[in-house]
C-alpha cells in the first residue's frame, strides 16, 4: 500500500519544484487531519494491515532490557495563531513508548482533541505496567493488539479521534531457549517509529534498521486511519466495534529484535513529513557519538527530541531568496503540531523496576512543555560530547535509506553503519524452552 500521499494536486507539483511566498504555502491544506469515516475505513483494513516478525540472533548477555526515553512536543506558531489546540499526547514508561495524534477536525463539532488521545494512553500505561512489570500480577501479556483494543475499550465514553503509534519493550520472549527481548510496534494511522542501532561496534555511527510505515486511506495525506468515538453529528454509522475491527484487521504490527544500545525514535505525523530518515538520524549521531561509554541520560535524550521538532517546523520557514527546504512531503513541509519522543534501550536495573512496580517513572505529555535552556547539559561530559550549539545543525551531506517513499520523497544514496555493544558477549542459559517469538495477535 502507498505509504503517503496520491497523485499530487498542480498547486502541490508548483510547491515541489520551487519554493512558493509565505502567503502561498499557508493557503495550501497541509496543517488539518480529517475525520476517515466508518465505511472508508473499514474498506481499506486488509490493504493496510501488516503482521510482521524481524529477528537479529547475536549472542548477548541474558539480561532485561527497557526503555530510557524523554520527549518534546510543541505547536507549529501557525496553528496556534489559528486557535488551534495541540492534540498530540507522548508517553515514556521503561516498558512502553506511544505518540497519540488527536484530529484536529473534531474541534470543529465541540470536542476537545485532545481527551481521547490522553485517556487512550494513560490505559495503555496503566494496563501495560500491570501485565510487563517485574513479578507482575495484574494479568498476561498477551500482545500490542489486545492491549490497545482493551485500553480503548477503557476511554468509554470519552469521544475524539486519533492516530497512534506504540512500542512494547517484552522480556518474555526466548528463542533457542535463550531470552531475547523484542520491540512489539503497534501502529494505527500516520505516527512513525524509527530504530536506530550501532550495527558493527561501539566505534560507528546509529543507523536506520527498522521503520514503521504510515497508514493512509487512499493514500490521503490529510486522512489517516484512526482510532474514533464519535456520535451522530460526525458520523451517523460509526459505533465501537468499528474501531475494535480497526484496531484487530487494520493495524500494523511488527515484533523488532532489542539490543541494549537501540535508540527508538518515534514522532506524529508532522516529524516525518517533514524529515528525511537521514535528517533525523543526523541529529542523534550529533548528540549520540560513537564510543560514549554510558547510557545517555534523559535531557540528552529530550534535548535530541526538541532539535528534531525544531528541524520540522525550520522546514517550513524560506531562505533568503525565498527558498523553502526539501521534506517527504514536498517543499516547505507542512504546519503541525510535532510530537517526539527519544529513547535508548538500556538494561533493567533492579532499582528502576522496583520503582517502576510501584507505579513511578510515568513520564507523559498532552501540552507544550515550558521552555527550558539546554546550556546545562550540553557539556555533561562522557554521556554527551557535544559543546556548542552549532554542533546540533543538520549536516549538508547526509545520506538516507533505500526503500519506495509511497509517494513521499526518498533520499537514495546509503550509508555504512554499526551496533553499540555494551558489554561483553556472554551465552544465554538454555534450559528454558522456546516461546518461540513475541505476541503478535
Amino acid at each position: 500500500a502507498s505509504r503517503c500521499s496520491r497523485a499530487p494536486t498542480h498547486a502541490q507539483r508548483r510547491l515541489g519544484r520551487r519554493g512558493l511566498p509565505m502567503a502561498q504555502v499557508r493557503s495550501l491544506p497541509r496543517t488539518g487531519t480529517f475525520f476517515a469515516e466508518a465505511n472508508n475505513q473499514l474498506n481499506s483494513l486488509a490493504a493496510l494491515q501488516r503482521r510482521e516478525q524481524q529477528l537479529a540472533e547475536v549472542y548477548t548477555k541474558n539480561k532485561l532490557l527497557c526503555f530510557n526515553g524523554a520527549s518534546y512536543q510543541k505547536t507549529h506558531p501557525v496553528k496556534a495563531a489559528r486557535g488551534r489546540k495541540d492534540a498530540d499526547v507522548t508517553l515514556c514508561t521503561p516498558c512502553v513508548l506511544g505518540v497519540a495524534d488527536g484530529v484536529s477536525q473534531i474541534e470543529d463539532f465541540g470536542i476537545d482533541a485532545s481527551l481521547l488521545p490522553k485517556d487512550l494512553l494513560r490505559r495503555c500505561e496503566i494496563l501495560s505496567r500491570e501485565q510487563l512489570r517485574p513479578s507482575s500480577r495484574g494479568g498476561t501479556y498477551r500482545g500490542p493488539i489486545p492491549l490497545v483494543r482493551e485500553a480503548f475499550e477503557d476511554t468509554s465514553p470519552t469521544l475524539g479521534s486519533t492516530t497512534l503509534v506504540l512500542a512494547v519493550l517484552d522480556n518474555s520472549t526466548k528463542i533457542h531457549g535463550k531470552m531475547h527481548p523484542m520491540i512489539a510496534v503497534i501502529s494505527i494511522g500516520d505516527c512513525e517509529l524509527l530504530v536506530l542501532r550501532r550495527i558493527y561496534g561501539q566505534g560507528g555511527r546509529l543507523e536506520p534498521v527498522f521503520q514503521t510505515e504510515m497508514q493512509r486511506i487512499d493514500g490521503h495525506v490529510q486522512t489517516p486511519l484512526q482510532l474514533a468515538r464519535v456520535d451522530d453529528r460526525i458520523d451517523p454509522t460509526h459505533h465501537d466495534g468499528i474501531t475494535i475491527d480497526v484496531i484487530e484487521r487494520g493495524s500494523a504490527v511488527h515484533c523488532i529484535s532489542a539490543y541494549e544500545g537501540d535508540v527508538v525514535v518515534m514522532g506524529s505525523d508532522g516529524v516525518f513529513d517533514n524529515l528525511f530518515i537521514d535528517e533525523i538520524a543526523d541529529i542523534v549521531n550529533v548528540a549520540l557519538r560513537p564510543g560514549t561509554p554510558f547510557p545517555a541520560e534523559e535531557p540528552m535524550l529530550a534535548f535530541i527530541a526538541r532539535r528534531v521538532v525544531e528541524a520540522c517546523h525550520a522546514k517550513t520557514v524560506p531562505d533568503g531568496a525565498g527558498r523553502f527546504p526539501d521534506a517527504p512531503i514536498g517543499r516547505g513541509g507542512k504546519f503541525d503540531d510535532t510530537s517526539c519522543v527519544v529513547a535508548e534501550v538500556v538494561e533493567l536495573i533492579e532499582e528502576v523496576a522496583e520503582e517502576w512496580s510501584a507505579g513511578g517513572r510515568r513520564r507523559s505529555r498532552d501540552r507544550d512543555d515550558e521552555e527550558e535552556t539546554t546550556e546545562a547539559f550540553l557539556g555533561c561530559g562522557a554521556v554527551c560530547n557535544a559543546t556548542d550549539q552549532e554542533d546540533f545543525e543538520l549536516g549538508s551531506g547526509v545520506c538516507g535509506v533505500g526503500g519506495s517513499g509511497g509517494g513521499r520523497k526518498q533520499r537514495t544514496q546509503p550509508r555504512g553503519g554499526c551496533v553499540r555493544r555494551r558489554s561483553s558477549d556472554s551465552d544465554a542459559s538454555d534450559d528454558d524452552e522456546d516461546r518461540g517469538g513475541c505476541n503478535i495477535a
